[in-house]
């Protein structure tokens, strides 16, 4: 979907660096630094407009969250959202995490989520989905002995081919939902697509996986 220019955002980028932080390679190995505590650490790979991410820090204070976003003109949508709900266990980055090892230090992250990521349905374009081994091996890395890969889809294929992907990196699947709605879990925080997705009757899957 082609989104539309906001001619404002590298203001707000600027004049909110301490939500939306700037230069992301020089906190390497130094996140819980910036957010002043030691509490664990959980990123979102594809924050979007950051309903999923801004929902998850208000729900856990005692976790921090990043949630990262390359695109200019939807991550200063999700930077408004932590804005508005005074949040201050949050920080967004607008980067490209081709390699996530480029930005966080081995064990360094507790939790990783991936939420209605491309699916990339081209067999050609297979190693441009975020569970292909290749990032699997980043999420190894980052993550810390009990960290977990928690990944939502409303993409039956996308979820099939993950879950094969997971089991044949060694990984273990604490979770695999075929149908996350219909359990109504209370913590379940929905995603703009998530909402978008089930309002049409179409199911949502979910796994939890760790190494």
């Amino acid at each position: 979907m082609r989104q539309r220019h906001k001619p404002w955002a590298d203001d707000f980028l600027q004049e909110n660096s301490q939500l939306i932080v700037p230069n992301a390679m020089e906190h390497k190995g130094k996140w819980q630094q910036l957010f002043n505590n030691d509490h664990p650490i959980h990123i979102e790979v594809g924050t979007g407009k950051g309903q999923y991410i801004v929902g998850m820090a208000k729900q856990h204070p005692d976790i921090n969250f990043i949630g990262i976003e390359v695109v200019k003109s939807i991550i200063v949508t999700a930077g408004q959202k932590a804005l508005d709900a005074e949040v201050d266990n949050l920080l967004l980055l607008n980067v490209d995490a081709a390699d996530l090892r480029e930005i966080f230090a081995e064990n360094e992250i507790a939790t990783i989520y991936l939420n209605f990521s491309d699916p990339w349905p081209k067999n050609r374009h297979e190693k441009r989905r975020l569970t292909y081994h290749t990032f699997l091996e980043q999420y190894k890395e980052i993550l810390d002995s009990t960290g977990k890969v928690i990944f939502k889809t409303d993409n039956r294929g996308l979820f099939e081919y993950s879950l094969v992907s997971f089991n044949a990196f060694g990984m273990k699947l604490e979770e695999v939902n075929l149908d996350l709605h219909a359990i109504n879990d209370p913590l379940n925080i929905m995603t703009e697509y998530e909402e978008k997705f089930s309002s049409k009757g179409q199911v949502i899957y979910r796994s939890k996986a760790s190494f």
